[in-house]
């Protein structure tokens, strides 16, 4: 049995919603800003799934997600189809010259894995990395408006 984790996490970032959406929805560009995240290929043969993969201090995972709704410049909606059990979505917001990003992730915690883990220690950790995660991507929008 399973124990799913689910976390939270948004931030405003001052660049308008085109140039946030366009960053985000290109999926393979990931790793640029999320710590865990390794790689992401989108499979040629169904835009809708793509192939994950995070690398951690020794640990390695990967899974097969799907988007299950994609409505531009407001959500984009996931889950695993195969791999680690996840689920999740990015919400955006546009505030006229700057633009809110909420990203919701959840994921299983198999139950001999939670049993040797403090779960709310697990939380914060990637708690954490999540806000970190969505820091860099807010600076890195901000460079990429900037160069434009």
């Amino acid at each position: 049995m399973s124990k799913w984790l689910e976390h939270s996490v948004e931030v405003e970032v001052d660049a308008p919603i085109d140039l946030v959406w366009n960053l985000w929805s290109d999926l393979e560009q990931m790793p640029l800003w999320m710590k865990w995240i390794d790689s992401v290929k989108i499979l040629p043969d169904d835009p809708d799934l793509s192939r994950w993969k995070l690398a951690s201090g020794g640990f390695e995972f990967s899974w097969l997600s799907r988007i299950v709704k994609l409505e531009t410049h407001q959500i984009i909606q996931w889950e695993s189809v195969d791999g680690l059990p996840n689920r999740g979505a990015v919400r955006f917001y546009d505030r006229h010259g700057s633009s809110i990003v909420r990203l919701t992730i959840a994921y299983a915690i198999p139950g001999i894995l939670g049993q040797l883990m403090d779960n709310l220690f697990l939380g914060q950790i990637v708690e954490s990395t999540i806000e970190a995660d969505l820091d860099r991507f807010k600076n890195y929008a901000i460079k990429v408006q900037n160069k434009a």
